[in-house]
């Protein structure tokens, strides 16, 4: 029998762990506003980044021990392009503790369909839980992650990366490319590092990033925008809408 008194070390230990995390940032704090684009709205499972999409989001999951709202800047920049987002909030910010919160998510809105992905930790969550759920699930959209098990080959999966991340294990990386999909694709995103795709500053045991972190939040963004045809279909809404 484990004594009463390990149990409150482990306990007590368990929540200065968690209790310790990575802040947004004074930009992520300006980008948790409405815009004339999108609205930023609190629910029941995190935050919606509403933009002029109506069929199809993004299940964002972050990053261990971060902020949620730091990924505002990057959302925000993905729903003005056409893709609304859904951040999930995480239990102590782990998303290892709520792989499954894409459930809530697709309960609560009325989309035709989704992507889902995340951060680091974050993704590969979000990588974990598309293996397993097929229904209503298009692709899966990793920033510093990989998948650890194989995703339905009708999905497409994008796979983005600093040069200058060493947080993330490239090897994790490689040997992820044996679960992708057909549709696979990666990019790498020169003088980029693993914290700058969210807003929380530097990030302990990371590389120094060469580019500021609006360009790499940019270039995450347009890599996205192209590889998923999102100003495409766009403007062939918008041709519909006129008919």
């Amino acid at each position: 029998m484990i004594p009463i008194a390990l149990i409150l070390i482990l306990a007590v230990s368990f929540f200065v762990y968690v209790s310790i995390y990575y802040h947004a940032d004074l930009v992520a704090s300006a980008a948790m506003t409405d815009d004339a684009t999108v609205q930023v709205i609190r629910t029941e499972y995190g935050w919606l980044f509403d933009g002029p999409s109506e069929r199809e989001a993004l299940i964002f999951y972050p990053g261990g021990k971060v902020e949620a709202i730091a990924y505002a800047p990057l959302l925000s920049a993905l729903a003005r392009e056409g893709l609304d987002v859904c951040l999930a909030e995480m239990p102590f910010r782990l998303a290892v503790f709520g792989k499954n919160a894409a459930d809530k998510v697709i309960a609560q809105t009325t989309y035709d369909s989704y992507y889902i992905g995340g951060h680091s930790l974050g993704g590969a969550m979000a990588a974990s839980y598309a293996s397993t759920y097929e229904a209503d699930l298009k692709g899966v959209i990793l920033l510093a992650a990989y998948a650890t098990s194989a995703l339905p080959s009708e999905m497409t999966e994008i796979l983005i990366v600093g040069s200058e991340d060493t947080v993330v294990r490239r090897e994790k990386i490689e040997k992820g490319r044996a679960y992708a999909p057909e549709r696979y694709v990666e990019r790498e995103i020169i003088g980029g590092n693993h914290a700058q795709f969210g807003s929380y500053g530097a990030q302990r045991g990371d590389g120094g990033a060469t580019i500021t972190p609006t360009e790499q939040i940019a270039q995450t963004v347009q890599i996205i925008s192209e590889v998923l045809g999102l100003r495409e279909d766009a403007s062939l809404q918008a041709l519909a809408d006129n008919e």
